[in-house]
This record gives C-alpha cells, structure tokens and sequence, in this order.
C-alpha cells in the first residue's frame, strides 16, 4: 500500500475584473492506494477498479469527441477513428480535411446558418 495525495479547491470566479467569489482551498488529503492494479483490486474490489477505470475512460473519450467535433468530424470520423481506442494508449491526432471539415460543419448548420456560411465564402470570392 501506498499514500495518494489528492488535492483539490475551488477556483476564483469572476464577472468581468469584479471578483464575485474568492477561492477556497487549496485543501490536501492522504488515501491509502495499492502501488499495482492487482493490489489495488484486492484493497477495494474488482467491480470498484473496473467502474472508476471507465468512468475515467469515458471522461477522456468524451474530451477526445469533443476536440474531434469542434474540428468539423463527422460521427462516422470518430467513430473510424476512436472505435479501437484502447484504455491508456493515446490517440494519434487525426489529419482533418479543412474542405471536408467546413462541408461537415455545413451540414450540421441551421439553415439560417448555412446562409451566413454561403454569403461568407461568396464574399471571400468576390474579393479574390
């Protein structure tokens, strides 16, 4: 068994430059762990290291489709590219199509959105 220091607190917020809630902590607190995955399922159970592994996985699964998304991927993209995600590996960054990345985020637009986008690109022609 080994000692984890975990700490945590709660962070400055702010509206503008007016402080409306100061920080509180940093607060630090020592938990017995196991210094392997076997020692730690014989301290606290197989279902509980398994549970706290995906809960873990899916908090970076989701971080992974988020970025993804943000870069104009398309569910079938993520999919192709996170489908074989093992737990641990990291994921190589993906090349995106700046082309298929604007059509993607084209069909995904409202429609009073994708207007904007097509004024936007016929605008951007003009000027050439």
């Amino acid at each position: 068994m080994k000692g984890l220091v975990v700490e945590a607190k709660v962070p400055e917020k702010k509206e503008g430059d007016k402080v409306i809630a100061k920080q509180i902590g940093p607060v630090s607190i020592t938990v017995q762990t196991g210094e392997t995955a076997t020692e730690m399922i014989k301290l606290f159970g197989e279902d509980a290291v398994k549970s706290n592994a995906n809960a873990n996985w899916v908090v970076t699964l989701q971080s992974n489709i988020r970025a993804r998304l943000k870069k104009g991927e398309t569910a079938e993209q993520i999919q192709a590219a996170l489908g074989n995600a093992k737990m641990g590996v990291a994921v190589a960054g993906s090349k995106v199509d700046p082309v298929q990345a604007y059509l993607a985020m084209f069909a995904s637009a409202t429609p009073e959105k994708q207007k904007e986008m097509l004024k936007e690109l016929q605008t951007k022609a003009a000027a050439k």
